[in-house]
């Protein structure tokens, strides 16, 4: 296998890890396992009589919920694969010598911390800020993967265009608007905030008075035996979520007048990029205002976080074309 379909391979894999980790915290399932990295001391989930009450007695303050506990062994299967294809991809990288060798090992160092982020998630007991940068992980590992692929296969924008590079600008403003949106979102789901809000466009009664900025985004929220479904009053979850919501039509703006222009754009790369992100666009706000109206689906929940995944990749893909020399 060359190192180009491992790297395509691990993408895929990545994406499932994310998905997985979504469907998951979305499915109350983040402690299904309270230890790491086996489950109640066990490399699987207990289901002898005697192995469930052997996990019962050493976790006394946790009742075994096997399918709760399934999703997140699942979860943490699909990731030690990850590990495993990222060392090869690191491996490959170092034995070829035209292949990038810095990018494979901050991917590397990436994935080791991502292993204790999932580790601290478990120990601390779902402590949002753990949560959040623990989803971040898993973005940046997307991302980073990407680039990769296009430094073993370099890109080259048809007859130089200029007039995409121009846009330079404006696809980097386009992609810190994202990974806020997408930090914003992290931060939401990690305090239970998602369903703080009901009604649209913004969120139902005198929402504006009730806004509590210092509360909603302090990193530390004081010293829980869990943070499983949430410490913060209303107020706090709701000024999370309306902050959510407010980046979200500032994101939608921005990345729509980038797609725009790239239509416009001589290049057919940078014209199909520029569709492409339109597309998703308007399906990522078709999913968040679904789980506003449709109370959270799990489904349409999962596929928000896989949207916001894909998006990302995208605008990575757009600011590397633009910037890359033909």
């Amino acid at each position: 296998m060359t190192i180009n379909r491992l790297i395509k391979l691990t993408l895929v894999f990545t994406l499932a890890v994310i998905l997985m980790g979504a469907y998951t915290r979305l499915s109350d399932a983040g402690l299904g396992c309270p230890d790491w990295p086996g489950c109640y001391g066990q490399l699987t989930v207990p289901t002898e009589v005697n192995d469930i009450t052997k996990a019962q007695q050493q976790f006394p303050e946790r009742q075994l919920e096997q399918d709760k506990a399934w999703l997140e062994m699942i979860h943490r299967y699909i990731a030690a694969t990850l590990g495993v294809m990222v060392l090869a991809i690191l491996i490959m990288s170092l034995r070829q010598p035209q292949a990038p060798k810095k990018l494979p090992i901050f991917i590397s160092l990436l994935i080791i911390f991502q292993a204790a982020l999932g580790m601290w998630t478990v120990t601390m007991k779902l402590m949002p800020i753990i949560v959040m940068l623990h989803l971040l992980g898993g973005f940046s590992l997307f991302s980073l993967l990407l680039l990769l692929y296009l430094r073993n296969k370099p890109l080259r924008i048809p007859g130089g265009d200029s007039y995409a590079r121009q846009l330079a600008p404006l696809a980097a403003i386009s992609l810190v608007v994202l990974i806020i949106q997408i930090i914003l979102g992290g931060w939401t789901s990690s305090n239970y905030a998602a369903l703080a809000c009901t009604s649209l466009p913004i969120c139902e009664g005198n929402w504006v008075d009730n806004l509590q900025w210092a509360k909603a985004f302090s990193p530390f929220q004081g010293d829980h035996p869990s943070y499983e479904f949430g410490v913060l009053d209303y107020a706090a979850r709701m000024t999370i979520h309306v902050s959510h919501r407010l980046w979200a039509i500032v994101t939608a703006v921005v990345l729509l007048l980038l797609a725009f222009k790239l239509i416009l754009s001589q290049s057919t790369t940078m014209r199909k990029s520029g569709y492409l992100l339109t597309l998703l666009v308007i399906v990522q706000v078709a999913l968040g205002i679904s789980n506003v109206v449709m109370h959270l689906p799990l489904g349409i929940a999962v596929s928000h976080n896989g949207g916001a995944a894909l998006l990302l990749l995208t605008v990575v893909f757009i600011n590397y074309a633009i910037v890359r020399k033909a």
